[in-house]
């Protein structure tokens, strides 16, 4: 398994997900938070639901995974929130060791 992965979220507006990027950020459960506009075609209560979201790849340690999904969960405003964790294969070694600088150790 590789030492680092995406945490993978969604929020309904930029300023949620930058508040949650920020606050993991800062407490060094992420390296780096990198949000996109999006569109999302999904089925709520019952009721085919479509809207613009943005999405969240939270970049960190695996170690870190727990402690992380814990402190956005807190913060997030969807009821049921998403988070996935997409593993990272590889990378340049250089930026690797900058991620691992700027996290918590696990």
């Amino acid at each position: 398994m590789s030492e680092f992965v995406f945490l993978y979220s969604t929020f309904p507006d930029e300023a949620s997900a930058r508040r949650v990027a920020e606050a993991l950020v800062t407490a060094r459960f992420a390296a780096c938070v990198n949000i996109h506009a999006l569109t999302s075609v999904y089925e709520w209560q019952g009721k085919l639901e479509s809207g613009a979201e943005f999405a969240a790849f939270i970049k960190t340690r695996r170690a870190l995974v727990e402690r992380a999904t814990a402190a956005a969960r807190a913060l997030h405003p969807y009821t049921v929130p998403c988070f996935l964790v997409l593993p990272i294969e590889g990378g340049n070694d250089d930026y690797l060791a900058w991620a691992r600088a700027q996290t918590a150790p696990a």
